[in-house]
């Protein structure tokens, strides 16, 4: 799935790809993933995409990486498996060629035993679908060149993704620690008969999920207290973490120093984003405008509410014997 949608991704932005994949269904795999990342690009966006890249089947690690600018590993996560093949692309290919695996959750520098040149390996990790989630984690491993970061930051921002650097060698990165502690509360739920699948889901789909391609955690609570300011925000919810309101109950001590870095960082993130309540307002209706055109979702749910409104608005209609009233609308300027 994440080797497909690498493929995908590269190709469609014009970049020629190499494939080599054991599975005997890698190539149709790939072939189903592109056609649906074509569809969906056609929805996506009304510009003109490059010339599609050349999709190129070999049957060699040595093959896959001959002439490349970037490999991009993408085997299961297992580290046996992925060290070999890692350090036969790091015999194989030019010293100077990156090499990115994209786990989930394996630290770089495990990856990096074994490999010839380990300064050019990194993790580069991405999310499913690869083709429409813009975000990939770049992980340096103990003996990775700083230079290579920067390297791989250009290359990934220059087929439509957001780079984002961890800053620290950690398992599962940034972004799949946050999933898991959501996951592992989510399986108490059922777990405890509190909650069923489907209500465990409808709970994140209907409120905060909606919030999540707007507003992180961290800016969520603080525009919840008005945007007074993040030490505020912690000063008034804080305490509110020590309560058993979930099985996760370890929480950072709120010293006097952990608050003013919080603090710090909030204010330099509140200077540069200029984050409104309105702007809030206004992604949040273009988030559900489009779940309502696929009618999914909270979108169904607005879709449901619109169509009462006028059900209600011809009842009244029907019973008034005065000159039926036109509805009237204020049109945005755009």
């Amino acid at each position: 799935m994440i080797g497909g949608g690498w493929a995908a991704r590269f190709l469609l932005n014009g970049v020629d790809v190499r494939l080599y994949g054991p599975s005997a269904i890698a190539v149709e795999r790939v072939q189903k993933m592109l056609c649906s990342a074509r569809r969906a690009y056609r929805q996506l966006t009304q510009v003109t995409l490059p010339a599609e890249g050349a999709l190129t089947v070999v049957h060699s690690v040595a093959d896959a990486v001959h002439g490349v600018d970037l490999v991009q590993e993408s085997a299961p996560e297992r580290l046996d498996l992925k060290r070999e093949l890692l350090a036969s692309a790091s015999r194989a290919a030019a010293s100077e060629i990156l090499i990115c695996s994209s786990t989930s959750s394996i630290r770089p520098s495990l990856l990096q035993d074994g490999a010839d040149h380990p300064e050019r390996l990194l993790v580069a990790h991405p999310f499913n679908p690869v083709y429409l989630l813009p975000l990939v984690e770049l992980c340096a491993g103990r003996h990775t060149a700083p230079e290579a970061l920067v390297r791989a930051a250009e290359i990934y921002r220059a087929i439509g993704m957001h780079p984002l650097v961890v800053r620290n060698e950690v398992d599962g990165f940034i972004a799949n620690r946050l999933q898991e502690a959501l996951w592992r509360e989510a399986l108490w739920l059922v777990h405890d008969d509190l909650a069923t699948v489907q209500e465990v889901d409808d709970a994140v789909c209907y409120s905060f999920g909606l919030r999540r391609p707007i507003m992180g955690p961290l800016l969520t609570y603080r525009m919840a207290c008005g945007g007074t300011g993040m030490r505020e925000a912690m000063e008034r919810l804080g305490p509110y973490l020590k309560w058993p309101l979930s099985k996760l109950t370890d929480v950072p001590e709120l010293t006097n120093a952990f608050l003013d870095k919080l603090a710090g960082q909030a204010e330099a993130q509140a200077k540069t984003s200029k984050f409104t309540e309105q702007a809030r307002d206004d992604c949040l209706v273009a988030l559900l405008q489009g779940l309502r055109s696929q009618r999914h979702g909270a979108g169904e749910t607005v879709a449901s509410w619109e169509q009462r409104l006028r059900d209600n608005a011809l009842q009244l209609a029907a019973g008034d014997s005065n000159p039926l009233r036109s509805p009237t609308l204020q049109l945005p300027s755009d």
